[in-house]
């Protein structure tokens, strides 16, 4: 197969080794711990089955997201790529302008700047704090202007900055820039203010979907903006026909690193209306006991099975795809039924969910008939 032959699933996108990265790949399974060079086949890989685009984290270790994207980019010919997301902390606008300038030189206009706030729990003892939603708005405001050519002079919360610009640029379109994001209130409004797109994090129900669907819808046509210019991707875990083992990593263990985050855990709970008990009782798991780092900064998800007991299957089945194939394209249909543009399949690799890709199609079709 060549990724020429293969034509885009335009409403099916993979995000490319989610979590934690180690510098050798795990024989425990193909998601216990993927490496960087595993995460740029996976976008190649991803291009051959025709998923639309990839999203890739980033970490301030192995997961560099710029470095692995290009690398990404350099073997792959049509295929979108996206950060998934970068904190504005960890870039000088004039930084994240060039990175957006530089990908669309070097690769076409295949590359999404993907933001968010980011969390002050995440940035201990970096230096670094989360953004406000007007600090963000102004940031992609100014990252815009300097795309457009601009000298931009600003002073603000975003930051303070006296004569920014670029002497080249690329040709052709801007990147788009998304936001990930809960869609909350306050989120909603600065998505109607700024972004092109919204990547709705995982583990979300496809009732959270809807909501936050109807809030950004909501918030755009307050300020006279089409809703239908914010693409609403939704990120949803992917456990299509592996063992069980396997599958608990991926949904329960990928559970306890959000709902052991402070900031994260707290929106997630909200949105679902998940029991809020549950965080407590992860709390006082002798695995954490003690100890104020955040599960994800400390464990890969295969190392969480103990306190991922405590995770309700019943969460699980609702805010994820798991069991057959089929039983996987009936859950991720609940999604775009909710409203979402976009799957993003999250956690199992482009390779693991390419029946399921085909599935997807199939199944969209027979809609469509």
């Amino acid at each position: 197969m060549t990724t020429t032959e293969t034509k885009p699933i335009e409403d099916l996108s993979a995000f490319i080794i989610a979590g934690r990265v180690k510098a050798h790949p795990s024989p425990d399974s193909e998601t216990a711990a993927r490496t960087p060079y595993q995460g740029i086949e996976d976008a190649v890989e991803a291009e051959q089955i025709g998923f639309r685009r990839v999203f890739l984290s980033e970490r301030w270790n192995l997961k560099e997201a710029a470095l692995l994207l290009a690398a990404a980019g350099a073997r792959t010919s049509r295929i979108d790529l996206g950060t998934g997301v970068l904190t504005p902390a960890s870039r000088h606008p004039l930084h994240a302008a060039a990175i957006g300038s530089t990908m669309q030189a070097a690769f076409g206009p295949r590359f999404i700047l993907g933001l968010g706030r980011g969390d002050d729990s995440v940035y201990a003892g970096t230096g670094m704090r989360g953004f406000s939603f007007d600090a963000l708005v102004d940031y992609v405001g100014i990252v815009r202007g300097l795309w457009r050519g601009e000298t931009v002079a600003y002073e603000g919360p975003a930051g303070s900055y006296q004569r920014l610009a670029m002497s080249d640029r690329h040709d052709g379109p801007d990147p788009e820039v998304w936001f990930g994001t809960f869609g909350l209130p306050k989120a909603a409004e600065a998505t109607a203010r700024a972004f092109d797109g919204v990547l709705l994090p995982p583990n979300m129900t496809p009732e959270a979907t809807h909501a936050s669907v109807s809030r950004i819808r909501t918030a755009c046509e307050r300020i006279d903006r089409d809703p239908a210019s914010v693409r609403i991707a939704q990120c949803v875990i992917t456990a299509p026909e592996l063992d069980e083992l396997e599958t608990r990593q991926l949904a329960h263990g990928r559970a306890v690193t959000y709902l052991q985050a402070p900031g994260y855990r707290d929106a997630l709970i909200r949105v679902n209306g998940w029991d809020p008990g549950i965080v407590q009782r992860l709390a006082d798991h002798a695995l954490f006991r003690g100890s104020d780092v955040i599960a994800d900064n400390r464990f890969h998800r295969a190392e969480l099975l103990g306190p991922a007991e405590l995770i309700p299957d019943e969460w699980m089945h609702e805010s994820c795809a798991l069991g057959s194939v089929a039983e996987c394209v009936t859950s991720l249909r609940r999604f775009r039924d909710a409203g979402a543009d976009e799957i993003v399949t999250y956690g199992s690799t482009p390779g693991q969910n390419a029946g399921l890709a085909r599935a997807w199609v199939g199944d969209r079709d027979g809609a469509a008939r």
